[in-house]
């Protein structure tokens, strides 16, 4: 028999997962600020980890999710 999987720890993980793409994204960024000569796998890496922190951020709205209902 399936497990079934709770709305709420399915809405945390997608708040765990947006976390962490923010500081990823942050952190490729500042990289990037700082660097000389940007090699094209770090803007491109960049451009990546921004693409999906925003697409998670739509997927959290459309599910109505806020980071305040979990603290």
């Amino acid at each position: 028999m399936a497990k079934k999987i709770k709305k709420s720890d399915m809405d945390e993980q997608l708040l765990d997962s947006i976390f962490k793409l923010e500081n990823e994204w942050k952190h490729i960024s500042s990289l990037l600020e700082q660097s000389i000569d940007q090699p094209v796998h770090a803007v491109n890496r960049e451009a990546l980890a921004q693409a999906n922190y925003l697409f998670l951020l739509r997927e959290a709205r459309h599910r109505k999710v806020s980071a305040m209902s979990f603290r």
